[in-house]
């Protein structure tokens, strides 16, 4: 039944409330101009700059009020026919769900060969949409650092029986305890021991320790199929950018238990496509005992490897000889070579070290070399297969020889701080990089100060805990969810914040990933239409400047994103937004739908952007 308000609008306006409405407003406006018009010039004159600079803000107050009015009067017009119910939640079963990796429906639809473990969203379209909960069991991570090395065991999707059943190196490398799980032993055993295998590492490529890492160019690490991620761990205490990837699995996730940990990890698979990252994007690529048969599909998987490693980049590959099989390196008969060994001659790569286990080979730094008779038999890429890096399928030739972003490591600059050359490079002028970076800066000062009454006011210090500092230890992760060239991460590091960031560049805008990987950060290539490659209850904020705008252009369903959101946010974890007024207004409208607090936020700066903070309450049912 309708209102008596509704009924004495639709009684002035006519049953057209919205389109009238609209007609009003213009009408008013118009009426105003023509009003300020008809003054006599003498009269106008004496108008001062500031009380047109009133006129205008207010104009312009009239008319963002109005956008907010009509989503206001639209929900009110509609009645129950616009305004949808709050979603319900989805079954137990999808508690640790993750789109565009159904198994059984990839099977389903054909996929064999290993394939039916790869990404595959449009078998997960038109599901029904609902909030995927956490398990009854779960907990609010421990706050960074302690929780590097001890998290809930009701977080993650591995039961005690499945721990017990493991090998004996899961055993030594996780102690179940109770209801937690701790990834490192009183007496510092298996920390030395990735310590040791660390600095093993830094000796074979010509250091004295692995603290000269980053001296010596060594920045960023795809870390290959990364068990519990306490190698991963290690290094990003030595500010390394370590990011995990390993393929998806139902229970026991090695990308689960990292991401929990607070450490970079997403699924990512060696089956049949390219990892979405660009070409020349590592410094070194890391394997041990990470489950690759590097021999399989001629060489494609090594190929892939070469494609996103930096010019001059390390191959760490760490292969055991116990397999029933033997090694795919030290199996050889007199002096033929095994298929792994010819394939980095293919692929001028040079052995640098063999230790133990262990092997390190050297991408070369000459591109000229993949021209040479010496690899004759591998191709060169066309020069637009480098900006076809979003999961496109395996190719068998040779990435990144032409680019103007062949710059052999020793030659390019240690940390963030890019030279005006490297930016040149990326078509950047160093001027907009600068100022972007200023930006970023302020902006991350105003988010502080916005989040942090809202965070101590929702968030009572726990029974135990020391009194918080405000707000860093809040957060263990950040997912910029429209990166540009990275400026939110460089604003964290700038304020030496052990925060570390997700960048994602999305796909149909410019392809700023390549800057932001070599300024040392993390980085991915995603498009906002599908699912993100990781685990429900991953991030502790998520951060988006322009991408609702983007999403509109794009025509993908902002309730769709929003859902996507939901699924990777932790309860209590935080969203903020910056966009227009109409963007955020329609997003305030999805965030409540999805039971989000939500707050919009006017910046005060004379535009027509606003401010979407919103943080996901901790329900179980």
């Amino acid at each position: 039944m309708r209102s008596y308000w509704f009924s004495k609008l639709s009684f002035i306006f006519g049953p057209r409330l919205r389109r009238n409405w609209f007609l009003v407003c213009l009408i008013s406006v118009v009426v105003v101009v023509a009003l300020l018009g008809s003054s006599s010039s003498k009269e106008f004159d004496t108008v001062t700059n500031t009380v047109l600079s009133d006129i205008y803000t207010n104009l312009r107050k009239l008319k963002e009020q109005a956008v907010v009015d009509y989503y206001d009067l639209r929900s009110f017009s509609g009645g129950s026919n616009y305004k949808q119910k709050e979603l319900g939640f989805c079954g137990k079963e999808r508690e640790n769900y993750v789109p565009c990796y159904n198994v059984s429906r990839n099977l389903l639809a054909g996929f064999k060969d290993g394939e039916e473990f790869d990404r595959h969203c449009e078998s997960s379209r038109n599901e029904e949409r609902c909030l995927v909960r956490p398990p009854k069991d779960y907990k609010i991570p421990l706050r960074w650092p302690a929780g590097r090395d001890v998290i809930w065991s009701g977080n993650v999707k591995i039961t005690k029986d499945q721990f017990l059943s493991s090998g004996s190196m899961t055993k030594r490398m996780m102690l179940l305890e109770e209801n937690q799980i701790t990834f490192h032993t009183e007496d510092g055993l298996i920390f030395d021991e990735v310590k040791d295998y660390s600095r093993q590492i830094a000796e074979m490529i010509g250091l004295t320790s692995d603290s000269e890492f980053l001296q010596a160019g060594v920045q960023t690490v795809l870390d290959i199929g990364c068990g519990f991620g306490s190698f991963g761990a290690h290094l990003v205490s030595l500010k390394v950018m370590a990011i995990c990837i390993a393929e998806y699995e139902v229970t026991g996730s090695q990308v689960q238990l990292a991401l929990e940990r607070g450490l970079p990890a997403m699924i990512g698979n060696f089956i049949s496509r390219q990892l979405p990252f660009p070409s020349l994007s590592f410094v070194m690529v890391h394997c041990a005992q990470c489950g690759i048969d590097w021999d399989e599909k001629d060489g494609m998987f090594i190929i892939e490897v070469d494609r996103v490693l930096k010019a001059g980049g390390y191959f760490v590959l760490t292969s055991p000889t116990s397999k029933s099989r033997g090694s795919l390196l030290t199996t050889r008969k007199g002096n033929m070579l095994t298929p792994v060994e010819e394939f980095t001659q293919k692929l001028c790569w040079s052995l640098l070290d063999q230790q133990d286990e262990t092997f390190i080979w050297q991408k070369t730094a000459d591109s000229n070399c993949y021209t040479s008779s010496k690899q004759g038999s591998l191709p060169v890429c066309k020069e637009e297969h480098d900006t076809q890096t979003y999961y496109y399928p395996l190719v068998p030739c040779l990435s990144g020889t032409n680019s103007k972003r062949w710059i052999p490591i020793r030659n390019r600059s240690n940390g963030s701080q890019l030279t005006l050359g490297e930016l040149e490079v990326h078509g950047v002028q160093d001027g907009d990089f600068y100022d972007d970076r200023e930006s970023w800066k302020s902006a991350l000062r105003n988010y502080w100060s916005l989040l942090t009454p809202l965070i101590f006011s929702d968030h009572p210090k726990r029974p135990g805990d020391e009194d918080p500092l405000p707000p860093y230890n809040m957060l263990r992760n950040v997912m910029d969810m429209n990166a540009h060239y990275g400026g939110l991460n460089a604003a964290f590091l700038n304020v030496k914040n052990s925060v570390w960031v997700m960048n994602v560049v999305p796909t149909g805008i410019q392809n700023t990933l390549p800057l932001i990987l070599d300024q040392g950060f993390a980085g991915v290539l995603h498009d906002w239409c599908e699912s993100f490659p990781t685990f429900p209850r991953t991030y502790d904020m998520l951060h988006g400047s322009g991408l609702l705008s983007h999403l509109s252009s794009a025509k993908c369903s902002m309730m769709d994103l929003f859902l996507e959101m939901d699924r990777i946010l932790r309860p209590e974890g935080w969203v903020v937004l910056c966009d227009n007024i109409g963007a955020i207004e329609m997003a305030r409208t999805h965030a409540t739908q999805i039971r989000w607090e939500a707050r919009v936020i006017d910046l005060q700066n004379g535009s027509d952007q606003r401010l979407l903070v919103c943080q996901k309450p901790f329900l179980r049912k």
